[in-house]
């Protein structure tokens, strides 16, 4: 497997609220940078990341990462109705609450918080 030098990696920094960081700019760049690491994890083209934060702040971000992948994946499978689909849902709104608490962001593709 070859490495592209030539693209440059995105940065997460999961610390940015604690540290009163957070503006419009930065959660449209996050909101992006989710979009683009779940697009290559949806067989885009590979790209570099390098996240930021606490040990808390990572797992519950690559948890929130890997639920929204398992959800999307589900309904193209099976369908918006189906009890699995349902499933998956609770754990991404689960995970991405949680990521939420911890990092004190949004998480960006969480569209079921009420």
């Amino acid at each position: 497997m070859q490495e592209n030098n030539d693209i440059t990696p995105i940065e997460i920094d999961l610390g940015a609220a604690k540290r009163g960081e957070v503006n419009e700019i930065f959660f449209r760049l996050f909101g992006k940078a989710v979009q683009s690491i779940l697009r290559s994890m949806f067989g885009g083209a590979s790209i570099p990341v390098n996240v930021k934060g606490n040990k808390e702040e990572i797992s519950s971000f690559a948890k929130a990462i890997a639920r929204d992948k398992k959800y999307m994946s589900s309904v193209a499978k099976y369908g918006l109705n189906d009890p699995r689909v349902y499933k998956d849902k609770f754990k991404l709104r689960k995970a991405a609450s949680n990521f939420e608490r911890t990092t004190g962001l949004k998480y960006p593709f969480n569209p079921f918080k009420e």
